[in-house]
């Protein structure tokens, strides 16, 4: 079994499946710099010793995966084989390490991204990007629970018997909370053209969850918190980066076919004053 040594830096907000119950995208830097995804992976299904944190390296046994054209789309070669859990990499120094993995290939025009993307040659679905200027933080009621349809088959799940989880594992797991906003940042890149895409990090629903419990269930306040977070102090006090990734449903028909599935957000680098000295 050859292992494959990732950094894992995304973990999107769970969403349904009918097969799996519940998903979670997870995406990453390989050791030479390369961004890889790992898909469909059962997250909160995971034994709590398989179950990896963001900026943490793991090492999985994984094969591409035949059923998703993305170039950097892989999945687990067997759901029952152990995650191997290694360092996480902290942010000692304004993130210094995390900064020599992640900023080795940043992308600064919106629309070269979305042709590179578009382009069978090339197919790029993972990315790094740079605003120029970042407009707004802005949020959009969103339905407060998973539609009918998609919650039935899971929780009809739950009542068959499986060969590889037993009664008690089924029985205690618990469906995730649909967020009931949509948040997105409106931005600008290099040609100067201002886009709106949506933000699906576990991050910033958690983040949400976090302040609506704060509020006592006031979703407006809890909506400015996370603006709080995400725009004043990302944007203003942060050299802030987007990571970015198409969905497969939609890579090859939408126009832009990308959203915001994490955020890198070091302090901005301030002078040193003895510096302005000489």
């Amino acid at each position: 079994m050859a292992l494959t040594r990732i950094l894992v830096v995304v973990k999107t907000y769970p969403t349904l499946s009918a097969k799996y119950d519940e998903l979670v995208c997870t995406a990453g830097f390989l050791e030479d710099g390369s961004w890889i995804r790992i898909y469909p992976v059962p997250f909160r299904k995971l034994d709590n010793q398989d179950q990896y944190h963001k900026w943490q390296w793991i090492e999985i046994d994984i094969t591409k995966n035949d059923s998703d054209f993305r170039p950097e789309s892989y999945r687990p070669t067997d759901r029952d084989n152990p995650i191997c859990l290694g360092e996480i990499i902290g942010t000692e120094r304004n993130w210094a390490l995390r900064k020599r993995i992640v900023l080795q290939n940043v992308h600064t025009d919106m629309t070269k991204l979305i042709q590179d993307a578009k382009n069978d040659d090339i197919g790029t679905s993972l990315a790094v990007l740079k605003p120029s200027r970042i407009i707004n933080f802005i949020w959009e009621k969103d339905d407060s629970e998973w539609k009918p349809q998609k919650l039935a088959v899971v929780m009809a799940n739950q009542l068959q018997p499986s060969l590889f989880e037993g009664d008690i594992a089924k029985r205690s797991f618990q469906v995730v909370k649909k967020l009931p906003y949509k948040f997105s940042y409106v931005f600008t890149t290099g040609n100067g053209i201002e886009r709106t895409l949506m933000i699906e990090d576990w991050e910033l629903g958690q983040l949400y969850w976090n302040c609506l419990k704060a509020a006592k269930g006031d979703e407006k306040i809890a909506c400015q918190k996370v603006r709080e977070k995400y725009f004043d102090h990302m944007v203003n006090r942060c050299d802030l980066h987007f990571f970015l990734g198409t969905t497969r449903r939609f890579h090859k028909i939408a126009p832009n076919p990308f959203i915001i599935i994490g955020a890198f957000y070091p302090l901005k680098e301030t002078p040193d004053p003895q510096m302005s000295l000489f």
